[in-house]
């Protein structure tokens, strides 16, 4: 690979999850959606090396109650990064927008107050079947975010 800047300072991604503590919030609302979300989290989780005897795993209702869970869990200082997983379907009213705007809005200021990387996976759809489509990569995804944010935020 080719430098592209000599003289500057870079911190490289770090995937290695050993010896993390890792928070998992997950809605239980459309519950088929979240526990694959969860699977697939958990399951690359354990791929990057986190001790599953290091993963709390919190359940609330529904999307609009993951950020106070997420805030409570962000400023106990028990976690290197958290997760949010879950999911918010379009039905037939504005209740969706409301749901999905302010749960984001709500895991993204907690992650900004507290300083604790959140990775959001609560996927908002407009069917079941796009979200059970996507559950697996997001979960996995969000295992990956999380330990990468945690050894930054060590790091810098």
């Amino acid at each position: 690979m080719v430098k592209k800047y000599d003289n500057i300072t870079e911190i490289e991604k770090d995937l290695n999850g050993a010896g993390l503590r890792i928070g998992i919030v997950m809605s239980r609302f459309n519950i088929d959606i979240g526990e694959g979300l969860l699977g697939s989290c958990v399951a690359e989780l354990d791929k990057l090396g986190v001790n599953q005897e290091n993963v709390t795993l919190v359940t609330v209702p529904g999307a609009l109650e993951v950020p106070l869970a997420l805030e409570k869990m962000a400023l106990s200082d028990n976690y290197d990064a958290l997760i949010a997983v879950g999911a918010v379907v379009r039905g037939d009213t504005y209740h969706f927008e409301l749901v999905a705007n302010e749960s984001g809005n709500g895991i993204t200021q907690v992650q900004l107050d507290s300083g604790i990387p959140i990775a959001n996976g609560i996927l908002t759809t407009d069917t079941d079947d796009q979200a059970l489509a996507r559950m697996g990569v997001k979960g996995a995804e969000c295992a990956l975010v999380a330990v990468e944010m945690a050894n930054l935020m060590r790091k810098i």
